[in-house]
């Protein structure tokens, strides 16, 4: 049974990204079985309903003649098209159906991947609401050309057959048919750049919008501190209208080729229906015929329909494949291939551009006036920063494959994420063993965590706190509670490197300085680098480096640097510039 069905849940494969074009033929050919199947739904289903003009054309022409067996005959054929019709359907738009999921999901997994795969690299790269916008309307648009192919291609080998069947059948009827299909066919290609552009237009504001709206909900909580959720709110009021007007601008466009898509073949309907009669009146075609010719005329309003659907979906499709394929084809600069079984390298952990450097074994303290420049440096020495990143053992972290530096480095920046789950789940992490979950909680100073989480618990599991819930991003935790349990899910792991920007910030000073001792004894032997202007931490640090202007300017023991360097000395104790100076 499994392997019936899991060539539909399989990995979607390496896309082609080079363009949004590309990026969608790639997609088509993945779903060429599928859109075969549509086609061939969608024909039966479109013959079906085209028949019946015909049959009713059979049926006029029975009564006119008065043959009750031709009536008959021309009814049974009806019931048996009406069902195929509804047969072919039923099955179309389940097959289209099954297309436009399974294109939504292979880009909600390809992008998933490149979140993964670029870590914290990716919000630098691209708009954190750029990301969003293309796992939601670009998909939208993606996947509503994807299962309209299968339609288009129905709706042109249908119209072919009439059009063909009309030329042998009623010849003159036939000619102004073939010629006046493919102009209403081909009279919306002029206004589709300009549609394509509104488009752009409406999806770059609504991604900007999308943009300020998560910052915004990011930062909340600051707002209401002083007082600017209505300074924001208008900001994103502004902008969403901005959205609306382009949407309303676009739909003007949109509105156009639906226009001319009903004009125009009204025209020929009427022309048909005009001709016709004309034919009619003067003997040359049966009246039947005369029906005959009229619905089937009446019945290629419905595929031209398709034949606008599928321009207006390849004019939406096309900037949305465009910014899907820009972000899925972002990468690491000079990223290695992905060689999980190539050894982890060991050694110092160094930063060429400030020339940052923490031996091996050691726990080094880095003190950085600039708390924006303390991020991005963390995030170079995981490998997850801008170019030349950091080398460990002399090797450069762009280099290896992408697992290699998983498993060595581990950043934890100031903000971490505690999942929802278990607290067993919580730390239930890839490990070395040598760190237990216990040892953790102990080295963190998790006690009064633990007991609160008992407190929690019903009565029947209250005397173990592994079994304790963590609400989503621990938000029924406090900052310090948060962190504490943060760190220890990082001291699980174990890493041979472990990077940590400001660990200790929400917890009060004598927790703080028992965390730094425990710290330090827990992750004896291995290299440890905290980015922090504690002096509780620093006095614990085998070495500490300074990073003044961005460079590594100095590196020494706490009191060392104390005593010798004023800048080192101003940012630790928190002194303006006027007492550096005049301590200088």
């Amino acid at each position: 049974m499994s392997s019936l069905h899991s060539p539909r849940f399989s990995e979607p494969g390496v896309p082609d990204v080079r363009s949004g074009s590309r990026f969608l033929l790639w997609l088509g050919l993945r779903h060429w079985r599928r859109q075969l199947f549509a086609t061939a739904w969608g024909t039966v289903y479109l013959a079906a309903v085209a028949a019946f003009p015909i049959m009713a054309g059979l049926a006029v022409q029975a009564v006119a003649d008065r043959s009750y067996t031709e009536l008959a005959v021309a009814g049974g054929l009806m019931l048996l098209f009406g069902v195929l019709a509804a047969a072919g359907e039923i099955l179309l738009h389940r097959t289209m159906g099954t297309i436009w999921q399974t294109t939504a999901s292979w880009i909600h997994q390809l992008l998933s991947h490149k979140t993964v795969e670029l870590g914290a690299t990716l919000s630098r790269q691209v708009a954190a609401g750029e990301v969003v916008a293309v796992g939601t309307s670009d998909v939208s648009l993606i996947g509503w050309f994807m299962e309209s192919i299968g339609r288009f291609a129905s709706a042109l080998v249908v119209t072919a057959a009439i059009t063909v069947g009309l030329l042998i059948y009623q010849p003159t009827l036939g000619v102004l048919v073939a010629v006046a299909v493919p102009l209403l066919a081909f009279a919306v290609l002029p206004l589709l750049p300009g549609a394509a552009r509104r488009v752009a237009v409406q999806r770059a504001k609504a991604g900007r919008a999308t943009t300020l709206a998560a910052d915004t909900v990011a930062g909340l909580r600051v707002l209401r501190g002083i007082g600017g959720e209505e300074l924001f709110l208008d900001r994103y009021h502004d902008a969403s209208q901005e959205v609306r007007a382009a949407a309303v601008h676009g739909a003007r466009r949109g509105a156009s080729i639906g226009a001319i898509q009903v004009i125009l073949p009204g025209l020929l309907l009427v022309g048909v229906a005009w001709y016709g009669a004309m034919l009619a009146l003067d003997g040359r075609i049966p009246v039947g015929v005369l029906v005959a010719v009229y619905g089937s005329v009446t019945f290629l309003l419905v595929p031209l329909r398709s034949f606008e659907e599928i321009a207006l979906a390849w004019s939406s499709a096309r900037p949305a494949a465009n910014r899907a394929a820009l972000v899925l084809g972002l990468s690491r600069a000079d990223a290695g291939p992905d060689l999980p079984d190539q050894p982890a390298p060991s050694g110092d952990l160094h930063d060429p551009r400030t020339g940052l450097r923490a031996s091996a074994g050691l726990l080094t303290a880095v003190v950085c006036g600039d708390p924006d420049l303390a991020g991005r440096l963390a995030d170079r020495l995981g490998g997850m920063g801008d170019a030349p990143s950091a080398t460990l053992g002399g090797r450069s972290l762009d280099s290896l494959p992408l697992a290699t530096v998983r498993a060595a480095v581990l950043v934890q920046d100031k903000d971490p994420v505690l999942l929802s789950g278990t607290l067993a789940e919580l730390l239930d992490v890839p490990s070395s063993g040598r760190v237990t979950p216990e040892a953790a909680l102990s080295a963190t100073q998790c006690g009064d965590v633990l007991a609160a989480l008992v407190r929690s618990l019903p009565e029947a599991e209250a005397s173990d706190p592994m079994r304790a819930r963590i609400t989503e991003r621990g938000r029924s935790l406090s900052g310090g509670e948060r962190q504490r349990l943060a760190l220890a899910r990082s001291l699980v792991a174990d890493p041979e490197v472990l990077v940590l920007d400001e660990p200790t910030s929400a917890v009060d000073s004598h927790t703080e300085a028992r965390i730094a001792r425990g710290l330090k004894e827990i992750r004896d032997s291995r290299t440890t680098v905290v980015f922090t202007a504690s002096p509780l931490v620093l006095d614990c640090a085998d070495q500490v480096v300074f990073v003044h202007e961005g460079t590594a300017s100095d590196t020494g023991r706490h009191h060392d640097l104390l005593r010798g360097n004023p800048h080192y000395r101003a940012v630790v104790a928190r002194e303006d510039d006027s007492a550096m100076e005049g301590t200088a």
